[in-house]
């Protein structure tokens, strides 16, 4: 085969371990990659924002220029900064040995002698896979012949609180040190080095059918190549389904939920999901009516949206604190009539006095709440907390609340939700007018991208009131989406 890599990289030897056809097409197929989504985008561009102000910490660090397509040139000037002692902290150093390449987030020169390796994540914990991470590094680095002192990831540390002035890079993050993980894993990273490289040299690629490892630790970029011909009714669409189970069908040869025989163990709701898929008929229990009847006027159907920046904009908060920005809310009074009321914060300050001002306007003293996922009532635990004058009254509203999605989940089922009970696949199935795709913001995780693109002052006005438009538009379907529901459900 020709074009083959001649090296590794850390980024691909993780993508190996997750899945060796993931690394196969990382280095021979590129061009069957699904697009990168723009959540997925904005996690890169978030992680990149925080490795800069990692480096704050290191005033005297000075940065390997070249990029990754010149990554011979960067080792060369990594040299070089190594060799200068006035250098006392190198950040994206690089090196290439035994066929693998890294780049170092950071590496922090000791007095004594030596360098510390620092590796700077986004995330505010230490998760299983950076043992893995810093442990490839470290194996590169002791071949290169660099005497590596200890081994730390630096890590988000959620707890602390900006002071509206000037971050502090040294409260923002935490160092963990990894040392004995890094050390310890050295024989396992040499193995499936050799293990990786023997498969890259195969004339073909391995046969690996996509399951659960698709989307752990992370979302493979060629998902959709992968699973472009799976059959319809496929068995890891099957809601809750575990990958122990997914694999005992597998190997049973059983690839559609409607195969699946009747002894297998299933939980109740799935035996109900296998069954109306062969019979062709949706499942709906008499309770259903009867819980989504019982309500007491006016009816709200609320939503919420929200933004959790890594990096504290506001004065008070955390890293990753959730900051509610819009809502939509539909009500239904008893004479039939539907109402809507809205509100979305669209000036750079910290919305959440706004935001719970107005929702506890328009929801009141009285009427029933219909949610759907029941992520409003964690957020208005939040606010509690940061605005107890509102507390009181913020905790009432939980006895108001119903779970629209526990509800179906609980009660009813229809073929065309393929396994899955999120309103984005319920909504077409039970009410084909309302599509999402038609929209501009088509999911919670963009709105909050369009919600901080449209707070940047070098956004254009035009373009402002664009994004505003969208994100109303939204919200809006959200909360409609539920009265809509309800009334099918219902006979309506």
């Amino acid at each position: 085969m020709s074009n083959r890599p001649s090296t590794l990289s850390k980024s691909r030897f993780l993508a190996g371990l997750q899945c060796p056809l993931r690394l196969w097409h990382q280095c021979y197929n590129r061009e069957l990659a699904d697009p990168v989504p723009p959540m997925q985008q904005a996690l890169f561009d978030s992680g990149h924002e925080v490795g800069r102000m990692a480096t704050k910490c290191y005033p005297s660090g000075i940065l390997i220029q070249e990029d990754y397509l010149h990554h011979e040139e960067a080792v060369r000037s990594t040299i070089d900064a190594m060799n200068d002692p006035e250098v006392q902290a190198i950040f994206e150093a690089a090196y290439t040995e035994g066929g693998v390449r890294v780049r170092a987030d950071i590496l922090e020169r000791v007095p004594a002698g030596g360098w510390n390796l620092i590796e700077v994540k986004a995330s505010s914990g230490v998760r299983e896979e950076y043992s893995t991470d810093v442990a490839v590094q470290y194996h590169v680095l002791q071949m290169a012949g660099i005497n590596l002192n200890r081994v730390y990831l630096m890590h988000i540390n959620r707890e602390y609180v900006f002071d509206g002035m000037e971050l502090d890079p040294d409260g923002f993050f935490i160092l963990k040190d990894m040392t004995d993980d890094a050390v310890g894993l050295q024989d396992f990273v040499r193995e499936n080095l050799s293990h990786l490289k023997e498969m890259l040299s195969m004339d073909r690629p391995p046969v690996i059918q996509p399951s659960r490892h698709c989307h752990q630790p992370h979302a493979c970029e060629f998902w959709g190549h992968c699973t472009r011909n799976v059959p319809e009714n496929w068995i890891l669409q099957l809601s809750g389904i575990r990958q122990e189970r997914f694999e005992d069908l597998t190997a049973r040869g059983v690839f559609t939920i409607d195969n699946i025989p009747k002894f297998f163990p299933l939980t109740a709701i799935q035996r109900r999901i296998r069954d109306c898929i062969i019979e062709s008929r949706e499942h709906i229990d008499p309770a259903l009516h009867d819980a989504l009847d019982d309500v007491s006027f006016p009816v709200h159907f609320l939503d919420f949206e929200t933004v959790s920046p890594a990096i504290p904009r506001y004065t008070g908060t955390r890293p990753y604190q959730i900051l509610p920005f819009q809502w939509s809310d539909h009500i239904l009074y008893s004479d039939g009539i539907i109402q809507h009321r809205e509100f979305l914060c669209d000036e750079d300050i910290d919305p959440r006095a706004d935001f719970t001002k107005s929702v506890l306007d328009v929801l009141g003293e009285e009427g029933t709440i219909f949610i759907y996922a029941a992520y409003e009532q964690r957020v208005l635990r939040d606010l509690a907390g940061h605005l107890p004058q509102y507390a009181d009254h913020l905790n009432q509203l939980h006895s108001r609340f119903v779970d629209l999605y526990a509800l179906i989940k609980a009660y009813y089922y229809n073929p065309a939700f393929n396994g899955s009970f999120s309103l984005k696949d319920v909504l077409p199935a039970l009410v084909p007018e309302m599509d999402y795709q038609k929209l501009a913001i088509r999911e919670g995780g963009m709105a909050s991208l369009e919600y901080i693109r449209m707070l940047d002052p070098e956004t254009p006005i035009a373009k402002k009131r664009e994004i505003r438009k969208n994100l109303l538009a939204y919200c809006n379907q959200d909360t409609l989406a539920m009265v809509k529901i309800r009334d099918v459900l219902l006979g309506k």
